[in-house]
């Protein structure tokens, strides 16, 4: 006998799934908007559904966590990322640049930051200006009603 008969053996059909596994990664790849729309929608058609899944949300950390942003495809490419490729060469390249990517996001996030500081501090002052002058007006018209009194 070959080994040709081992091979013609039909696989295994893979386990299907619940509809409840099926509807929570369907969920996941959709993101957080999608529980929450689906928690929205099971308050408005029939309200222990809503609070069902609001509690399992909160339970299963989806609502205030980052588990359900997390595994989708970029959790999946990021843990690829980190896994060793077998040279030693690319691997230290690899590490290299994630890190300088790492700073330059870092760095950007500063950046916003300092932006939107200078923008609140831009629309403070002017706030300010105009209070002053709103005042210094005030003061006028009441110096000038008191003239002409």
């Amino acid at each position: 006998m070959t080994s040709a008969a081992a091979y013609s053996a039909p696989a295994a059909p893979a386990p299907r799934l619940g509809w409840f596994t099926r509807a929570e990664a369907w969920l996941d790849s959709k993101g957080k908007g999608a529980w929450i729309a689906a928690m929205v929608l099971g308050f408005v058609f029939f309200w222990p559904v809503g609070l069902a899944l609001l509690f399992y949300m909160i339970w299963s950390k989806k609502m205030f966590g980052q588990k359900c942003s997390r595994r989708g495809p970029l959790a999946r490419q990021s843990f690829r990322a980190m896994k060793s490729s077998g040279n030693s060469a690319f691997d230290a390249y690899k590490a290299d640049t994630l890190q300088r990517l790492e700073e330059e996001q870092d760095q950007f996030e500063a950046f916003l930051q300092r932006l939107r500081e200078a923008k609140d501090k831009a629309e403070f002052d002017q706030f300010m200006d105009d209070r002053a002058r709103n005042a210094s007006a005030d003061r006028s018209e009441d110096t000038d009603s008191r003239e002409n009194a």
